[in-house]
């Protein structure tokens, strides 16, 4: 239970809500617990004075009267569920919203260190059994303690002794509920935990049904996926089994109790010295089969509570988990231009790889820097660096003179456009796709949209379209081809007005002429702005006012294109090939 304490917030949030569903119960209970009594009177005074001409009239005002019990009851029990379930819903959204705005404070790292399927099952499967611990767990706890102190009182003012025999079982079944509680605390763990693997198996699946297709992978993935399913079904039969040990178990003290109700209540109403008589027997039997679903219920809801304890654990963890990237201030940051790399290194903790070695360099306002590397040799570690998504483990980053660490990075990022290498767009419209690239006070008209996806030379594709922007794209924007995804990208990172504009790699998909073209038609941002380009073309880089040259995470070279070609080295025998490359091309294509 010490993981569900974290959830004492939100009950304090809505506590006269609770309060109101408690007093609704109260409510309820008080009518049931009368509904007896109505009985044991009607039984008593048929036997003592057993009128047929008033039988009739005797009947219709005790069944009146049980009748108004029972409306009462329920609508107590409805205004209870408006009440309390209604709550649990309201939590269930809050936490809901904690836990995706948990999502977005984390950085980088975090998500390469944990699979997307357990994420998602976190803020679906452990989510909803929180909310059946908020609703029904809280609602049936609370009824069970309100109807068992209102029963036990009843129950008590007609005899004490009778009470007393009726209840021998109860500490057999404490016992029970004791026992068995933890035993389905740790199936639950294990249950939501192979849950989240089959989450992470499927999400990879629909993710990967492109590659898992055209190498007729889906034997060999249903053959993974009936393993875990399997494995599922065993660790939730297994929870099964324990929880339905309740069931019988209690229906079989509460069966007994029933036995010891009507055997002792007839050899005590034989005994002249107690005071019970027939309608006090039949009185305890609905007593007795009051507590019959409370008591059954104790298995249920201690399955829920123990699932919900397990499942709030699981988002606890998640949680406690403290961004390793923060803005360390919120005073406003205006970047004028300038980025320094000073000896900066990084090695990815997960698998010790050196990404980044002793790296130097300088960008100035208004300057073109090319970053050229062949794969693996840390182009992009570069630039997720320089967006603060993970800090250096070596040397200084410095913006406008001023430390990374110190400015604030949520301004910053806002002043820069980032066109990653891999692609990511919306399953929304073209439009929002590339609206989607402005700040929140900055506005774009359909004019301007055009002219920046001109820009990136696929408006003319975009007005072939039967929607044209309104198209709706699908998941990752799959019903486009590569290049006109990339391009669609590059609008959306153009249409804010980037001071720093990042391109990485983000032209490997379109042809060498379309490239040009785009080239062509971005240079007057990029001599207005400071620009970062990482690409293993040369092509992409060549006009740059300095490139650098790494291998392995080390600069190797630097200087311009003239400069770098003059030296005779890595650069100049990467521009051959590729050179040599693109005319065996263009002599295949005649």
């Amino acid at each position: 239970m010490k993981s569900l304490r974290y959830l004492n917030k939100y009950f304090i949030k809505y506590k006269w809500r609770l309060l109101l569903g408690v007093l609704f119960i109260i409510g309820s209970n008080f009518f049931y617990v009368n509904m007896p009594l109505i009985v044991k009177d009607a039984v008593n005074q048929f036997e003592e004075n057993f009128n047929v001409e008033n039988w009739a009239n005797i009947a219709m005002w005790l069944g009146g009267i049980y009748l108004a019990l029972s409306l009462g009851k329920g609508i107590f029990l409805f205004l209870t569920r408006q009440t309390v379930i209604v709550v649990s819903r309201f939590i269930e959204f809050d936490l809901k919203n904690e836990v995706y705005e948990q999502y977005q404070r984390l950085t980088y790292n975090f998500y390469k260190k944990n699979n997307t399927g357990d994420l998602m099952n976190r803020i679906s499967e452990d989510i909803t059994h929180v909310r059946m611990y908020l609703g029904p767990g809280v609602m049936y706890t609370v009824n069970l303690s309100v109807l068992f102190t209102f029963t036990i009182y009843s129950m008590m003012n007609i005899s004490i002794e009778l009470t007393l025999y009726t209840l021998a079982p109860l500490p057999i079944m404490s016992f029970l509920v004791y026992k068995v509680s933890s035993r389905m605390n740790r199936q639950s763990e294990r249950v939501q935990r192979q849950q989240s693997r089959i989450s992470t198996i499927v999400q990879e699946t629909f993710s990967g049904i492109p590659v898992l297709k055209a190498y007729s992978g889906e034997a060999r993935f249903r053959k993974v996926f009936d393993e875990n399913a399997d494995t599922y079904l065993k660790k939730h039969m297994d929870l099964v089994k324990t929880n339905a040990f309740f069931m019988p178990t209690i229906t079989f003290l509460i069966g007994l109790s029933t036995i010891l109700t009507i055997y002792i209540g007839g050899i005590l109403s034989f005994d002249l010295q107690n005071d019970i008589r027939s309608g006090d027997i039949v009185a305890f039997i609905f007593y007795v089969n009051m507590l019959t679903w409370p008591f059954a219920s104790v298995g249920w809801v201690t399955s829920i509570i123990q699932r919900a304890a397990a499942s709030q654990e699981r988002i606890n963890e998640f949680l406690r988990e403290e961004p390793e990237i923060k803005s360390p201030t919120d005073a406003p940051f205006h970047f004028e231009g300038e980025v320094v790399f000073d000896q900066v290194s990084y090695t990815f903790p997960t698998s010790g790889i050196e990404a980044v070695r002793d790296l130097s360099f300088s960008i100035q306002n208004g300057e073109t820097l090319a970053i050229l590397g062949r794969t693996g040799s840390g182009k992009s570690t570069v630039i997720n660096l320089l967006m603060r998504q993970f800090d250096p483990i070596d040397g200084e980053i410095r913006v406008d003179g001023k430390p990374l660490k110190s400015i604030n990075i949520n301004d910053f990022r806002k002043q820069t456009g980032v066109v990653p290498q891999e692609v990511f767009l919306f399953s929304d419209s073209i439009r929002n796709n590339v609206l989607f690239g402005l700040s929140a006070h900055q506005k774009a008209n359909e004019d301007t949209i055009k002219e920046v996806l001109k820009t990136t030379h696929v408006w003319h594709n975009i007005k072939t379209f039967k929607n044209g922007l309104d198209t709706i794209l699908g998941e990752r924007g799959v019903n486009l081809s590569g290049g006109q995804k990339q391009r669609i990208s590059i609008a959306r990172a153009l249409i804010r007005e980037p001071k720093l504009l990042i391109l990485d790699d983000c032209l490997s998909a379109v042809d060498t002429e379309t490239e040009e073209i785009i080239l062509d038609n971005i240079k007057p941002q990029i001599k207005k702005n400071t620009t970062l380009i990482v690409s293993h073309r040369v092509s992409s880089i060549r006009n740059a006012d300095r490139i650098l040259v790494l291998d392995h995470g080390q600069k190797i070279e630097e200087g311009s294109h003239e400069e770098l070609l003059a030296q005779n080295g890595v650069y100049a025998d990467m521009y051959a090939k590729q050179l040599l490359e693109d005319q065996n091309g263009g002599e295949d294509d005649k």
